[in-house]
C-alpha cells in the first residue's frame, strides 16, 4: 500500500489551519477528525492509502497522540477508515463486501446476505422536481439525473429502485458512461466522491400494476418501502433512493455496535 505525505505543498498551511481550528469550542479531537475528514474531501488522501502514523499526525497538528488515536477511532466506527494489524490506518474503500454490509440491509430469511444483480430499466436528465430539490438540497432549475432500475436476487426480480442525483456531480452519467452494479464504489472511483453515511425511512406499501408487473406478483401486496439519503463526508446529500421490496423471502436487518 502505498502512503501519501501528510503534509500538502505548503506544510504552513496546515499549522494556520489548525490554529483557525483550535479558536472554535470544539473539542480537540473533533477538531483533527475535521482536518482529517477535509483532507479526505480533498483528496489528500485517496480510497485506499495509508494514513501517517498516529506519531506523525500529532507532531504535525500539535496534539497529543491519545487526541489523534479517539478521532481515527471515531472515523473507523463510522467506516471511513479501517485498520490493518501492524501496517496502519487506512481510507476505505467501497467494495463489494463493504456495499453489502452498511449499505444493503436485505438478506435472506436465514441471514444470508447476498449483493444482488442490477438492471437499469432507464435513465434521464431533467430538471429536479420540488421534492427531489428538497431531498437533495439543489437550487430550484437545477438538473438532476434518474435511474430506475430492478435488481434479483437469484435471478428474482426482488426490488424495484429510484435513483436520483445531482447532475452537476455526476457529468455523463446514463450517456456515455453506464453505471454498474455497485453505485457507491463507482461514485468513489469514477467521480471521486464517497459516501460517508445514509438515512433511510421505511414504510409498508401496496404494490401498484407496473411493480406489480415488474416484481411478477399481485397488484396491492404489501411492499417494503426504503426511503434513503446518502450523503457525502461532508454531509451534503448525493444520492435520494427509494427501493420498493418484495419480502416475502427477504427481510430487513439493521445492525448496531
Amino acid at each position: 500500500m502505498r502512503q501519501k505525505s501528510s503534509i500538502p505543498a505548503n506544510s504552513n498551511y496546515l499549522r494556520r489551519d489548525h490554529t483557525r481550528e483550535t479558536s472554535s469550542l470544539k473539542p480537540l479531537y473533533q477538531q483533527v477528525d475535521n482536518i482529517i475528514r477535509q483532507r479526505l474531501i480533498d483528496g489528500v488522501w485517496e480510497p485506499g492509502d495509508a494514513l501517517p502514523s498516529e506519531m506523525q499526525l500529532a507532531s504535525e497538528l500539535n496534539v497529543s497522540q491519545g487526541t489523534v488515536r479517539k478521532a481515527l477511532n471515531d472515523m473507523v466506527a463510522e467506516n471511513l477508515l479501517f485498520r490493518r494489524q501492524g501496517l496502519g490506518t487506512f481510507v476505505s474503500e467501497h467494495t463489494e463486501r463493504r456495499a453489502l454490509f452498511l449499505y444493503f440491509s436485505i438478506v435472506g430469511l436465514d441471514g444470508s446476505r447476498v449483493l444482488p444483480e442490477s438492471h437499469i430499466i432507464s435513465c434521464e436528465e431533467r430538471n429536479a422536481t420540488l421534492k427531489e430539490a428538497e431531498k437533495l438540497i439543489l437550487d430550484r432549475g437545477s438538473k438532476v439525473i434518474q435511474l430506475r432500475r430492478m435488481r434479483f436476487f437469484n435471478n428474482v426480480p426482488t426490488i424495484v429502485e429510484l435513483i436520483t442525483l445531482p447532475l452537476e456531480h455526476f457529468p455523463g452519467l446514463g450517456t456515455e458512461i453506464k453505471p454498474p452494479n455497485n453505485l457507491f464504489r463507482f461514485y468513489q472511483k469514477e467521480y471521486g466522491i464517497t459516501v460517508g453515511k445514509a438515512e433511510e425511512h421505511l414504510q409498508a406499501i401496496a404494490a401498484e400494476e407496473e411493480e406489480a408487473q415488474l416484481l411478477q406478483i399481485e397488484i396491492g401486496q404489501p411492499l417494503l418501502e426504503i426511503d434513503r439519503v446518502a450523503k457525502m463526508l461532508d454531509g451534503r446529500p448525493i444520492e435520494w433512493r427509494i427501493s420498493h421490496c418484495d419480502n416475502t423471502n427477504y427481510r430487513y436487518v439493521s445492525e448496531r455496535g
